[in-house]
């Protein structure tokens, strides 16, 4: 292939040019989705609060974020479906309207009954932020950054959950509960507007494939050709083995645990969940650049978070003594901050699975497994905290049986995906090599 062949081939509407605009567009989007994980995350740092405000005991609290999370996963791949079919920009649209009512409604709320619908409404505007803004980077940025892209969009989310930690939690103390909740309501208007002015679906000259008719039939045709893809399979299940043992500690039964179980002051648990989220910054760079450098590290990556997690989880939990020493808690909190970016590995598996018309769908999909694992995690730990009277080791167990669950399946689909991208890079040469003469 002649060096302008190269360069035509690079070219092609396939694959955008990036650019300050690009990054520009997309910063809108991210910000979107930092301010929804914000609100996400904002009851993570209030589970006591909430707990005395509503007058709940442990699987009462679990539920807010228990029905908050199936609201989101139930809500994956019809999002996906939405993105793929609607666009972009409609969709964060409706989001964004959705999480900042939620928002406001849990501020507002007289009962635990109220509080629980408002907990709902801000899932279902959460759930169509993530899958969105992946789509974007798609439509905005070449290929080959879609891992790096991919793992900057998680940074965000997790800039979100550092807000949380760091800012929530202290105007709680400061301002109190109505305030701070409604207060921060307001990001989700600013938000809004930056969106209308400034988000586009693509750049001019990469328009979409215009999308076929959206009826049951292809909506169940497009669930089935992303299913029926290894590589999909494969992402959702790492997906659901990695990052469940994050979101659960950093969502709600982090805090508690640091402050019932282990003793600590809630400013020193607030310093420890504030350096998982720092962590989690950290090695999203670095698996973002690894994975965009060496894409044979997912697995590998994938698998070591694994373990790494369980490790430091059975030394904590086993720890001999009334309390576990800082030094332990402190690697404990380091090692969940790989659990995000190890998640989004999920989304480099099933992108190169499938066509840009079942990129949203196929995200959706994915994006389900992580949520529907921290979903059933929190339950858990709940129901078992207030048969064990609050023992918090035979609680966090739980996390054991889904590594194990997980872990099983990627092993189980790793080598059939590898074939697959294997016999789709033949497959490209060929057709790349084997050009028509005119």
């Amino acid at each position: 292939m002649s060096g302008a062949d190269s360069a035509a081939a690079a070219a092609t509407p396939a694959d955008p040019p990036g650019g300050r605009r690009a990054a520009l567009v997309w910063g809108v989007g991210v910000c979107v989705y930092l301010v929804a994980v914000i609100f996400r995350t904002s009851l993570g740092v209030a589970g006591l609060d909430a707990a005395d405000r509503f007058g709940v005991n442990a699987s009462a609290l679990s539920t807010f974020s228990i029905l908050q999370l199936l609201v989101y996963a139930g809500m994956q791949i019809p999002v996906g479906l939405m993105v793929d079919r609607l666009g972009t920009k409609k969709v964060l649209t409706l989001g964004v309207v959705l999480f900042t009512v939620g928002q406001l409604g849990f501020a507002l709320s007289p009962s635990y009954g109220m509080a629980l619908a408002s907990r709902a409404l801000l899932g279902c505007g959460d759930a169509m932020t993530f899958i969105s803004v992946l789509r974007l980077g798609t439509r905005w940025f070449p290929a080959r950054r879609g891992p790096l892209i991919a793992q900057v969009a998680a940074l965000f989310g997790v800039a979100g959950n550092l807000v949380s930690t760091i800012v929530i939690a202290r105007t709680l103390d400061g301002l109190g509960w109505t305030a701070t909740f409604a207060g921060s309501s307001l990001a989700g208007v600013l938000v809004l507007v930056l969106l209308l002015l400034f988000l586009k679906d693509h750049p001019e000259g990469h328009e979409p494939e215009p999308a076929p008719h959206a009826g049951a039939a292809y909506v169940r045709h497009q669930i089935a050709l992303s299913w029926r893809e290894p590589g999909t399979r494969l992402g959702m299940w790492v997906h659901f083995t990695t990052q469940f043992p994050a979101m659960v500690f950093l969502l709600l039964w982090g805090l508690p645990f640091l402050v019932e179980a282990q003793g600590l002051s809630r400013g020193t648990a607030g310093d420890l969940l504030t350096l998982t989220v720092l962590s989690n910054m950290v090695f999203g760079m670095t698996y973002g650049q690894l994975i965009a450098r060496h894409h044979g590290a997912r697995t590998p990556l994938a698998v070591g978070t694994v373990a790494a997690t369980a490790a430091a989880w059975a030394a904590t939990l086993l720890y001999p003594g009334a309390h576990a020493p800082m030094w332990l808690l402190v690697t404990l909190c380091v090692v969940l901050g790989a659990c995000g970016p190890a998640s989004m590995i999920g989304f480099d598996f099933a992108r190169p699975a499938n066509p840009p018309e079942r990129q949203g769908t196929a995200s959706g999909i994915v994006n389900m497994g992580g949520f529907t694992a921290s979903m059933t995690t929190l339950l858990a730990v709940g129901v078992l905290l207030d048969a064990t009277g609050d023992d918090y080791r035979i609680a966090f167990s739980a996390v054991f049986v889904l590594q194990a669950l997980g872990l099983a399946q990627i092993m189980r689909l790793r080598a059939r995906t590898a074939r697959r991208e294997r016999d789709r890079l033949v497959a490209s040469r060929v057709e790349t090599v084997h050009v028509p003469v005119a």
